[in-house]
């Protein structure tokens, strides 16, 4: 194993002098730190990651937990974040939770057990207002920044999340603008607050048109293409004369595009349907799906910046992004309005 002092005969310096080269000290001219760099590389030095930590209490790691990376709309958050935490000299570990509150708990105790410092959750929801594992984190002094809307059980930190009634009211008066006064509206699971906060966007933007909130118009959807799939089928056999379909994300809206479909139901001659998330595949679904495009990056651009003014010391403002809706061939005026 190649260790400091071999760096230091071959460049002919001190073996603190390497220490700090490494670890880009300003006390070290440019060109030696260059040198130094370009030497350790030919040799092939790989940095004890265990000494490091025991030198200067961080372990130059975050950790990130999301529901599954199968879930296309962390696809960009994650880029977003391991773009910037590799410029700032980070490594970037995660787990999943599969939406499963004792994995997630699981998961942030092996995470702290790393070291990290500093941890991104977006936090499996519940109905109970404290968690333990988020409490072992507010003794422990771990900055932690959540990505999404917070429970209860995780106000205490920081957050970054998209303004999701105002985008849900967005989709919702579009809706009205081409025409539609029956929408149907697919919930997501009760216990999420961004599935709420979108309910209530509908809800308000029927109000405002002086349209009637008819529950038979609202469906249980959860959050997959299985579950859209299911509740678009409960709709047909109700049959409640909706011309349109709001979906509280696009998997959702994918499933009940596909079951409509099948069913010999065009869209959007017979029924519009629109979508939440812009996830890649909204784009090139059989007919294009209407959807609002979060802004992805930006909210793990945005949670990096929180997490860096926590290292520093400073107040840590949550963010609060607005999205837009994107218009496709799946949204058209109702054929007999």
């Amino acid at each position: 194993m190649v260790k400091l002092k071999h760096i230091a005969e071959r460049a002919g310096v001190s073996i603190m002098t390497v220490s700090k080269a490494l670890r880009d000290k300003k006390d070290i001219s440019a060109a030696t730190r260059a040198r130094i760099h370009k030497i350790a590389e030919e040799l092939g030095y790989v940095p004890d990651l265990s000494a490091q930590l025991m030198r200067s209490g961080k372990s130059r790691l975050f950790g990130l937990i999301i529901s599954a990376a199968t879930n296309p709309i962390y696809a960009r958050i994650v880029m977003a974040l391991e773009e910037r935490s590799h410029d700032l000299g980070y490594d970037l570990i995660f787990a999943h939770s599969l939406n499963q509150t004792s994995r997630e708990e699981s998961c942030i105790r092996r995470l702290l057990t790393r070291r990290v410092d500093g941890l991104f959750i977006t936090p499996v929801y519940r109905l109970s207002p404290v968690a333990p594992a988020y409490e072992e984190i507010k003794r422990m002094g771990v900055p932690t920044v959540i990505l999404g809307h917070r429970g209860l059980f995780c106000s205490g930190f920081a957050n970054v999340e998209t303004d999701d009634i105002a985008a849900s009211y967005a989709v919702t008066k579009h809706l009205i603008d081409l025409g539609h006064k029956r929408i149907a509206y697919f919930t997501g699971p009760p216990v999420s607050p961004s599935a709420q906060e979108r309910y209530e966007g509908y809800r308000r933007a029927l109000r405002e048109a002086g349209l009637e909130v008819d529950d038979r118009l609202v469906f249980n959807a959860g959050s997959t293409i299985e579950e859209g799939e299911k509740a678009a089928l409960q709709m047909l056999n109700e049959n409640p004369k909706a011309t349109a379909v709001q979906a509280v994300n696009d998997l959702v809206a994918i499933g009940v595009a596909d079951v409509l479909l099948n069913q010999g139901v065009r869209i959007p001659e017979q029924m519009s349907v629109a979508g939440f998330g812009n996830i890649l595949v909204s784009e090139y679904f059989r007919v294009p799906l209407t959807t609002v495009r979060q802004p992805k990056l930006r909210l793990g651009y945005a949670a990096m910046e929180i997490m860096q003014a926590l290292h520093r010391g400073e107040p840590a403002e949550s963010r609060r992004l607005r999205a837009e809706v994107i218009a496709r061939a799946s949204t058209a005026p109702p054929a007999n309005p």
